[in-house]
């Protein structure tokens, strides 16, 4: 039991998609991700708060669960800590049970579930607001009365929206919120969840609708609206076109929306680099900030903008309640390849970032279908690999409209985008063989309410990518950067060298050895250098381009952009084969990390590795080569 120094230990425990991390976010001022679908939170989170009168709480928030018997590692994770089951993690002193108080009568069984573990216990209607809009009438006292519960109401995506949960807090103590309902019989102990599964779960079916039937008022005709949404986003023909135009026209946009914002930063970089250029005495230190740190981390920083306007679409795509349907009509195309319908949701979390993606397939309860969906998450196409895709894109393909509609730019980006999907439902078909021709498990998902996407959360979204991009700009792409360019500019050529001093120094050297393995493919040695660096982050093989480039060019053209630099010494053919490369090769150290931990061993990531490079170097020189066959040399 929490003591005056010690703080008083709660657990936010809901079905997914219930509004727990936001709830989570109001009460701690954290910024975990919140979406408008199941399965975003996968792991526990931990923050801490301090209510109105000083009292510290600690709160835990746990993975969705519909029920606490676990049917996936992340279920798994909600039973063990709220059971005490957990090592290292002791047992809630309070369970604050958030339910969407939209949908209470999917809610009420995990409610039921966790109310026989005879803990306290708090029930949060959490989105009372659009319950009120939707007609819904809940009596308040009758539910707290049949629970035999505290109950309290927020509004999760307000900043003020916990105030009712929070004066509780302050004033109860876990014994007043422990007790059994009137009229009902005492909790059963802790092993309930041990007992004969089938009957109870009759049991509390047949006391949610009982407790319904005295507490709740529906409307009859509430889910009209999306009923009639629905008609045209799930139908199999309308609905795919209408998936299909909203991928293309985002891809449209990260290239048109951009431009401006883009020529701002470049136009800084360039003014910066020129003025050290013009005011610093030429030597180490101003080859270090023009060449390196400017032409380095500054190359980068101008894809800033694209970044956030494809997280943009991706996050009000998401708060609308979109993506969940995007899941069912993918589903049967996904099953064709042996893909379970559960892979969506973790696929579709990798466009951001394959690691959390990879993490979100503990939703996934079969353990093939989850290798099978970590195997391939990583050739979807992450944000790291849009300022390669824009470099190489903005140098070599015309900016120009198709049709008199269509950007050239966006649709060379959607192809690369769908490049990665196909690859990804190609290489799921060959495991889908070694699998012995098991079937796909069917898709089974609660569709969220249509909602307006809050400005709320696509700010804080907004924001937390661009602090992320910042962060990886200022932390480990400049370190690199700063490294790259000592191996590059050292040591100093002979008296009596010909060629480039560049071609003299430790990266040259380096660069030289590995021209010999990527040649065939088209790479000369200044790609193949900085492939490596790439490894620990992709967007670093743009800077490291940019600094070997800006050491290698004369004083006149250090401020120069690179995309011109390239357009200029690079084959047509050379850049298609790196953009072919960058859709297959796992060039991130994070992501086989994430792996190694998913699979507990070192077996599967180096499967991945060595089968997502084996399929880059096929590709880019079967690439290159057409390529050159074609004219493009």
């Amino acid at each position: 039991m929490s003591t005056a120094a010690s703080p008083l230990h709660i657990a936010l425990l809901g079905n997914p998609n219930c509004g727990k991390t936001a709830l989570f976010n109001v009460l701690t001022g954290a910024r975990q991700k919140v979406a408008n679908y199941a399965g975003v939170t996968v792991e526990r989170k931990e923050g801490l708060f301090t209510t109105a009168s000083g009292r510290r709480v600690r709160v835990l928030d746990l993975p969705g669960a519909y029920s606490l018997h676990a049917q996936s590692l992340d279920e798994a994770v909600t039973r063990d800590v709220v059971t005490g089951r957990r090592p290292g993690e002791a047992m809630p002193e309070l369970l604050v049970c958030v339910t969407d108080a939209t949908h209470l009568r999917l809610n009420l069984r995990l409610v039921l579930e966790a109310r026989d573990l005879g803990l306290p216990m708090v029930l949060v209607l959490n989105m009372s607001d659009m319950a009120q809009q939707q007609g819904i009438q809940i009596d308040r006292e009758v539910l707290a009365r049949e629970l035999g519960l505290p109950v309290v109401t927020t509004v999760g995506v307000r900043a003020d929206g916990a105030r009712e949960l929070l004066q509780w807090l302050d004033t109860a103590t876990p014994q007043a919120a422990r007790g059994a309902a009137v009229g009902t019989q005492a909790p059963p102990p802790v092993n309930a969840l041990e007992e004969d599964r089938p009957q109870r779960v009759q049991q509390l079916h047949q006391e949610v609708r009982r407790i319904m039937g005295l507490a709740v008022r529906e409307p009859a005709l509430r889910l009209q609206r999306d009923d009639r949404i629905d008609a045209v986003v799930l139908h199999p023909l309308w609905g795919t076109l209408l998936l299909a135009v909203t991928l293309f026209l985002m891809f449209q946009a990260v290239f048109s929306w951009a431009e401006v914002p883009m020529g701002w930063i470049e136009g800084a970089t360039a003014a910066v680099a020129e003025w050290l250029n013009a005011h610093m005495a030429e030597g180490p230190l101003r080859s270090l900030l023009a060449d390196g740190v400017i032409a380095g981390a500054g190359g980068v920083l101008v894809f800033l903008p694209q970044i956030l306007i494809l997280f943009f679409f991706i996050l009000a795509l998401e708060e609308s309640g979109y993506l969940p349907r995007a899941a069912f009509l993918l589903d049967r195309v996904m099953g064709t390849v042996g893909l379970s319908g559960r892979s969506f949701i973790p696929l579709l979390s990798s466009f951001a970032c394959a690691v959390p993606g990879i993490m979100a397939t503990r939703s996934i309860p079969d353990w093939r279908d989850r290798l099978v969906t970590i195997l391939i998450a990583p050739l979807m196409t992450c944000s790291a690999r849009l300022p390669v895709y824009a470099l190489l894109i903005a140098a070599f393909i015309p900016d120009r409209t198709v049709a008199g509609l269509f950007n050239l730019q966006g649709l060379v980006l959607f192809a690369l985008y769908l490049g990665g999907i196909v690859s990804a439902m190609a290489v799921a078909a060959v495991a889908r063989l070694a699998r012995r021709g098991d079937g796909a498990t069917p898709l089974l998902m609660e569709l969220p309410a249509y909602r307006w996407p809050s400005v709320r959360n696509l700010a804080l979204g907004l924001w937390e990518r661009a602090g992320i991009f910042l962060r990886r700009v200022g932390g480990i792409i400049l370190l690199v950067t700063i490294l790259l360019w000592f191996l590059s500019s050292y040591p100093a050529p002979p008296a009596d060298a010909t060629g480039p001093a560049i071609e003299y120094s430790f990266a040259g050297r380096i660069g030289a050895a590995l021209e010999v393995i990527f040649a065939p493919i088209g790479f000369n040695w200044q790609i193949s250098i900085a492939l490596v660096p790439g490894m620990a982050a992709r967007e670093v093989a743009v800077s490291a381009l940019g600094t070997v480039y800006a050491i290698a060019a004369s004083a006149d053209d250090t401020a120069a952009q690179l995309a011109p630099m390239l357009a200029a010494q690079w084959s047509l053919a050379t850049a298609l084969s790196l953009l072919v490369w960058f859709i297959f090769a796992p060039q991130c150290v994070s992501t086989i990390a994430a792996v190694r931990r998913e699979t507990n061993g070192w077996r599967w990531p180096l499967v991945m590795t060595g089968y997502l490079f084996a399929l880059a170097y096929a590709a880019s020189f079967i690439t290159y080569r057409v390529a050159l066959a074609l004219g493009g040399g």
